[in-house]
């Protein structure tokens, strides 16, 4: 029997923003090589026809390109923010304009963007694609009577495969969950390259300070923390790591970073920047310690890596110094300074990742719903990886967007590469 699905009308800030956002979305458009080579593919066959889909990613004009091409599949889309302060209201609006089912506005209180949340679902998706896991929890925590009707979600971050790694570890887990974040085009750019790139982007634009020569602390050695160390070593910082794992902090030696604990690094640091998926990495010994001026920021997905309640209560003055930077001032009357009030830096603070690295996440998406779509009834309850040849075949795309041919494997080497055999 066919359910009749009745929509709210869109949640959004102010339709008038539209022509703005649509002139985002058309410039990302033309930097998205790949994704424009699955819309035509989308187009064309239709693989979502029929389906019913809900994007939550941080809303802003790359995730808007995603969810049209969904659209130009055949889905009808609804879609909402991952975090309040990430989504951007003339994209909002674009999206509404577009003929998309839109809960989102910037800044949105905890209870509108739950409520905002929950009006997307309420379109009883077939395929959910998540940022940070909150759909899904929703899915099993509140919204249990539209679990039937999910095919599978694909999961864009970090914290999110964790949570969803966790639920299935405590057997709680009733749908397919793609590992999206874990694929070799995922982390190996968007995560390291787009993020070390958006980040120090975020950390220049936001405070016109140099970054140049002085003492940049990266908490979290991941893709993440590689990238953001990486970018602050190459304009001239000098930085440091902080890890809980040897392995990770061995690697952060050798790749010329110096390593110590957050209570060292604390003392001596410019910048600090959180990238670790763990909460209080920042605390009041740290706070307590830090010099005057110091510039915090978080590229984490949650806002508790920095401890900000209790930098409230150490404080006894507090105001936007810079738009985004808000200062808190101490009683021995130093300042310190924090990024997006810790909110995810890069996008709190400016445009997210570059359209050439969102254009390899989000082919992977794209290419992991039509996956979900396709083959849903024969996919565990579980989290699962995305498939090799879906990655190859979006690292293929990218080269050929670039230009660039590589060599192949002669029937001579791959049959001895086949002969391998273990004695």
């Amino acid at each position: 029997m066919e359910v009749k699905i009745i929509m709210k009308d869109n949640m959004i800030r102010d339709i008038s923003l539209a022509p703005e956002g649509l002139r985002k979305i058309a410039w990302v458009r033309k930097n998205m090589p790949i994704l424009r080579l699955i819309e035509d593919d989308f187009k064309k066959n239709e693989p979502f026809k029929g389906l019913r889909i809900t994007v939550c990613v941080h809303l802003e004009a790359k995730t808007a390109w995603l969810a049209l091409v969904l659209k130009a599949g055949g889905a009808d889309v609804s879609v909402t923010g991952s975090n309040a302060f990430s989504t951007k209201d003339d994209v909002v609006a674009a999206l509404a304009a577009s003929g998309l089912h839109v809960y989102a506005w910037h800044g949105a209180t905890k209870d509108e963007f739950h409520t905002h949340m929950n009006a997307a679902l309420d379109i009883r998706p077939n395929i959910v694609i998540d940022d940070g896991g909150d759909l899904v929890h929703i899915l099993h925590e509140e919204r249990e009577d539209l679990l039937t009707e999910v095919f599978g979600a694909c999961e864009e971050t970090t914290a999110g495969v964790l949570r969803n790694r966790a639920r299935e570890a405590s057997g709680k887990l009733k749908i397919t969950v793609i590992a999206v974040n874990d694929a070799r085009c995922k982390f190996l750019f968007d995560s390291r390259y787009g993020t070390g790139h958006s980040t120090l982007d975020a950390i220049m634009r936001t405070t016109n300070l140099a970054v140049t020569g002085k003492t940049f602390v990266v908490a979290g050695y991941g893709w993440v923390g590689k990238g953001i160390a990486m970018r602050a070593k190459g304009i001239g910082a000098s930085v440091i790591v902080c890890e809980i794992d040897p392995v990770k902090a061995i690697e952060a030696v050798m790749d010329g970073f110096r390593s110590m604990t957050m209570d060292e690094a604390a003392k001596e640091a410019d910048f600090i920047i959180t990238a670790t998926g763990c909460k209080d990495v920042i605390v009041k010994y740290h706070f307590e310690t830090m010099k005057d001026g110091v510039i915090l920021g978080n590229a984490g997905h949650f806002a508790n890596e920095i401890d900000l309640n209790i930098l409230e209560e150490l404080s006894v003055e507090k105001e936007e110094v810079r738009d985004n930077l808000f200062g808190y001032k101490l009683e021995d009357g130093k300042w310190i300074n924090v990024l997006g009030d810790g909110n995810i830096v890069n996008i709190s603070c400016a445009d997210g990742h570059p359209a050439e690295f969102m254009d390899l996440s989000f082919a992977i998406q794209a290419l992991s719903a039509k996956y979900v779509a396709d083959n849903h009834k024969k996919l565990d309850k579980a989290v699962i990886m995305v498939p090799s040849e879906i990655d190859n075949s979006v690292a293929n795309l990218k080269l050929q967007s670039m230009g660039i041919k590589i060599d192949t494997l002669t029937v001579n080497q791959e049959e001895y590469l086949s002969g391998f055999t273990i004695a």
